[in-house]
Protein backbone atom coordinates (compact mmCIF):
# COMPACT_ATOMS: atom_id res chain seq x y z
CA UNK A 1 0.00 0.00 0.00
CA UNK A 2 1.70 3.66 -1.13
CA UNK A 3 0.95 6.73 0.59
CA UNK A 4 1.51 10.08 -0.73
CA UNK A 5 1.54 13.28 0.79
CA UNK A 6 1.16 16.25 -1.07
CA UNK A 7 0.15 20.61 -0.95
CA UNK A 8 -3.08 21.38 -1.75
CA UNK A 9 -3.66 23.42 -5.03
CA UNK A 10 -6.40 24.56 -6.78
CA UNK A 11 -6.21 21.23 -9.22
CA UNK A 12 -5.87 18.64 -5.63
CA UNK A 13 -8.67 21.07 -4.49
CA UNK A 14 -10.90 19.24 -6.46
CA UNK A 15 -10.02 16.06 -4.23
CA UNK A 16 -11.84 16.64 -1.65
CA UNK A 17 -14.45 15.00 -0.28
CA UNK A 18 -17.72 16.52 -2.09
CA UNK A 19 -19.11 18.33 1.43
CA UNK A 20 -15.53 19.56 2.61
CA UNK A 21 -15.09 21.27 -0.95
CA UNK A 22 -18.22 23.47 -0.71
CA UNK A 23 -17.88 24.02 3.06
CA UNK A 24 -16.68 27.43 3.79
CA UNK A 25 -16.93 27.42 7.39
CA UNK A 26 -13.77 28.35 8.31
CA UNK A 27 -12.96 31.00 5.23
CA UNK A 28 -15.85 33.20 5.41
CA UNK A 29 -17.21 34.73 8.73
CA UNK A 30 -20.74 33.09 9.77
CA UNK A 31 -22.58 36.10 8.11
CA UNK A 32 -21.10 35.76 4.78
CA UNK A 33 -21.15 32.01 5.21
CA UNK A 34 -24.43 31.76 5.27
CA UNK A 35 -25.12 34.15 2.50
CA UNK A 36 -22.90 32.20 0.28
CA UNK A 37 -24.61 28.92 1.14
CA UNK A 38 -27.81 30.82 -0.01
CA UNK A 39 -26.25 32.01 -2.99
CA UNK A 40 -25.63 28.76 -4.02
CA UNK A 41 -21.70 29.82 -4.68
CA UNK A 42 -20.01 28.30 -1.67
CA UNK A 43 -17.16 25.74 -3.58
CA UNK A 44 -16.46 29.01 -5.71
CA UNK A 45 -15.90 31.19 -2.86
CA UNK A 46 -13.49 28.62 -0.89
CA UNK A 47 -11.85 28.09 -4.28
CA UNK A 48 -11.46 32.13 -3.94
CA UNK A 49 -10.04 32.03 -0.60
CA UNK A 50 -7.54 28.98 -1.19
CA UNK A 51 -6.11 30.90 -4.36
CA UNK A 52 -5.62 33.66 -2.56
CA UNK A 53 -4.30 32.59 0.61
CA UNK A 54 -1.68 30.77 -1.78
CA UNK A 55 -0.33 33.86 -3.45
CA UNK A 56 -0.57 35.51 -0.68
CA UNK A 57 0.60 33.57 2.31
CA UNK A 58 1.81 30.17 0.56
CA UNK A 59 0.61 26.47 0.99
CA UNK A 60 -2.46 26.19 3.14
CA UNK A 61 -3.25 22.55 2.91
CA UNK A 62 -1.82 19.06 2.77
CA UNK A 63 -3.95 16.00 1.37
CA UNK A 64 -3.04 12.46 1.61
CA UNK A 65 -3.02 9.72 -1.14
CA UNK A 66 -3.15 5.70 -0.79
CA UNK A 67 -2.84 3.87 -3.72
CA UNK A 68 -3.83 7.14 -5.51
CA UNK A 69 -6.72 7.53 -4.02
CA UNK A 70 -7.78 10.65 -1.95
CA UNK A 71 -7.97 9.29 1.99
CA UNK A 72 -7.48 12.53 3.82
CA UNK A 73 -6.34 16.73 4.19
CA UNK A 74 -5.91 19.23 6.38
CA UNK A 75 -6.55 22.75 6.03
CA UNK A 76 -4.33 25.69 7.59
CA UNK A 77 -3.70 29.36 7.82
CA UNK A 78 -2.78 31.92 9.45
CA UNK A 79 -5.80 33.06 11.95
CA UNK A 80 -5.87 36.14 10.09
CA UNK A 81 -7.42 34.61 6.43
CA UNK A 82 -9.48 32.45 8.90
CA UNK A 83 -12.58 34.74 9.92
CA UNK A 84 -14.19 31.85 12.21
CA UNK A 85 -11.28 32.20 14.23
CA UNK A 86 -12.58 34.95 16.27
CA UNK A 87 -16.02 32.94 16.82
CA UNK A 88 -14.98 30.76 19.64
CA UNK A 89 -15.28 31.64 23.31
CA UNK A 90 -11.38 29.82 23.79
CA UNK A 91 -9.81 32.63 20.82
CA UNK A 92 -7.85 34.19 19.96
CA UNK A 93 -4.98 31.94 18.40
CA UNK A 94 -1.65 32.98 19.67
CA UNK A 95 0.20 35.48 17.75
CA UNK A 96 3.17 32.51 17.26
CA UNK A 97 1.28 29.57 15.81
CA UNK A 98 -0.81 28.72 12.09
CA UNK A 99 -4.08 27.98 12.65
CA UNK A 100 -5.42 24.35 11.74
CA UNK A 101 -8.78 24.71 10.98
CA UNK A 102 -9.61 21.07 9.32
CA UNK A 103 -8.55 17.81 9.63
CA UNK A 104 -10.28 15.03 7.71
CA UNK A 105 -10.07 11.03 7.16
CA UNK A 106 -12.07 8.99 4.74
CA UNK A 107 -13.92 6.87 6.85
CA UNK A 108 -12.53 3.36 4.74
CA UNK A 109 -8.97 4.93 5.98
CA UNK A 110 -9.56 5.61 9.47
CA UNK A 111 -7.18 4.04 11.93
CA UNK A 112 -4.19 3.73 9.75
CA UNK A 113 -1.98 6.79 11.49
CA UNK A 114 -3.02 8.91 7.84
CA UNK A 115 -3.87 11.75 10.59
CA UNK A 116 -0.32 11.64 12.42
CA UNK A 117 1.14 11.66 8.97
CA UNK A 118 -0.91 14.71 7.77
CA UNK A 119 -0.27 16.67 10.67
CA UNK A 120 3.62 15.62 10.59
CA UNK A 121 3.68 16.82 7.20
CA UNK A 122 1.90 20.32 8.30
CA UNK A 123 4.86 20.69 10.62
CA UNK A 124 7.40 20.27 8.52
CA UNK A 125 5.92 22.79 6.37
CA UNK A 126 5.58 25.47 8.70
CA UNK A 127 8.69 24.55 10.16
CA UNK A 128 10.51 25.75 6.94
CA UNK A 129 9.00 28.59 7.46
CA UNK A 130 9.92 29.52 10.44
CA UNK A 131 5.97 29.53 12.53
CA UNK A 132 6.50 27.92 16.46
CA UNK A 133 3.65 25.94 16.33
CA UNK A 134 0.28 24.89 15.20
CA UNK A 135 -3.10 25.60 17.51
CA UNK A 136 -6.38 23.90 16.89
CA UNK A 137 -10.02 24.22 17.97
CA UNK A 138 -11.51 21.03 19.01
CA UNK A 139 -14.52 19.74 19.99
CA UNK A 140 -14.70 18.09 23.29
CA UNK A 141 -18.16 16.27 22.67
CA UNK A 142 -17.48 14.89 19.31
CA UNK A 143 -15.89 10.72 19.04
CA UNK A 144 -11.79 10.13 18.28
CA UNK A 145 -12.78 7.26 16.77
CA UNK A 146 -13.31 8.20 13.40
CA UNK A 147 -9.79 9.91 13.35
CA UNK A 148 -11.84 13.90 12.86
CA UNK A 149 -13.73 12.73 9.31
CA UNK A 150 -16.77 14.48 8.46
CA UNK A 151 -17.12 17.42 10.65
CA UNK A 152 -15.62 21.15 10.45
CA UNK A 153 -14.29 20.70 13.65
CA UNK A 154 -11.86 17.50 14.47
CA UNK A 155 -12.95 15.93 17.90
CA UNK A 156 -10.50 17.54 20.89
CA UNK A 157 -9.21 13.74 21.21
CA UNK A 158 -8.00 13.48 17.74
CA UNK A 159 -5.65 16.27 18.31
CA UNK A 160 -4.48 14.98 21.48
CA UNK A 161 -3.53 12.09 19.81
CA UNK A 162 -1.18 13.65 17.40
CA UNK A 163 0.75 15.52 20.19
CA UNK A 164 -1.07 18.63 20.76
CA UNK A 165 -1.87 19.95 24.52
CA UNK A 166 -4.44 21.71 25.75
CA UNK A 167 -3.64 25.43 26.13
CA UNK A 168 -7.16 27.36 26.77
CA UNK A 169 -9.66 24.77 28.61
CA UNK A 170 -13.32 24.61 27.64
CA UNK A 171 -16.40 21.92 28.22
CA UNK A 172 -16.81 22.27 24.19
CA UNK A 173 -14.47 24.11 22.26
CA UNK A 174 -10.86 23.48 23.69
CA UNK A 175 -7.93 25.27 21.91
CA UNK A 176 -4.90 23.36 21.61
CA UNK A 177 -1.45 24.06 20.69
CA UNK A 178 1.49 21.66 19.20
CA UNK A 179 5.25 22.84 18.98
CA UNK A 180 6.69 22.43 15.84
CA UNK A 181 10.51 21.58 17.90
CA UNK A 182 8.65 18.73 19.51
CA UNK A 183 6.11 17.57 16.57
CA UNK A 184 8.80 16.04 14.41
CA UNK A 185 10.43 13.24 14.97
CA UNK A 186 14.17 12.28 14.81
CA UNK A 187 14.11 10.76 11.10
CA UNK A 188 11.87 13.32 10.11
CA UNK A 189 14.52 16.14 11.31
CA UNK A 190 17.39 14.27 9.72
CA UNK A 191 15.64 14.48 6.57
CA UNK A 192 15.13 18.67 7.07
CA UNK A 193 18.50 18.56 7.97
CA UNK A 194 19.60 17.23 4.88
CA UNK A 195 17.32 18.59 2.54
CA UNK A 196 18.60 21.92 3.47
CA UNK A 197 22.30 20.99 3.22
CA UNK A 198 21.55 19.57 -0.64
CA UNK A 199 19.96 22.45 -1.04
CA UNK A 200 22.27 24.68 -0.03
CA UNK A 201 25.00 23.15 -2.49
CA UNK A 202 24.95 23.99 -6.04
CA UNK A 203 24.95 21.22 -8.46
CA UNK A 204 28.76 22.12 -9.41
CA UNK A 205 29.79 20.96 -6.01
CA UNK A 206 27.31 17.79 -6.11
CA UNK A 207 29.21 16.80 -8.98
CA UNK A 208 33.01 17.81 -8.82
CA UNK A 209 34.57 14.58 -8.87
CA UNK A 210 37.52 13.22 -6.29
CA UNK A 211 40.79 12.56 -6.68
CA UNK A 212 43.31 11.94 -4.34
CA UNK A 213 45.47 13.57 -2.05
CA UNK A 214 48.39 12.71 -0.54
CA UNK A 215 48.47 14.14 3.23
CA UNK A 216 51.55 15.71 5.22
CA UNK A 217 52.78 11.84 6.81
CA UNK A 218 52.89 10.53 2.75
CA UNK A 219 49.38 8.25 3.21
CA UNK A 220 46.20 8.67 0.87
CA UNK A 221 43.38 10.37 1.20
CA UNK A 222 40.26 11.62 -0.49
CA UNK A 223 39.37 15.18 -1.52
CA UNK A 224 37.59 16.93 -4.06
CA UNK A 225 38.88 18.90 -7.01
CA UNK A 226 38.92 23.06 -6.95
Amino acid sequence: MSRRLVSLTLDTLEDLPRSCRACVYWELDPVAADRACAAGDPGLEKEAWVSQTLLEWGSCGKLVYVDGMPAGFVMYAPPAYVPRSMAFPTSPVSADAALLTTAHVVSSFAGGGLGRMLVQGVARDLTKRGIKAIEAFGDAEADAGSEARGRCLAPADFYLSVGFKTVRPHPRFPRLRLELRTALSWKSDVEYALEKLLGSMSPETLLRPVRPAVSPAGSTVSARSD
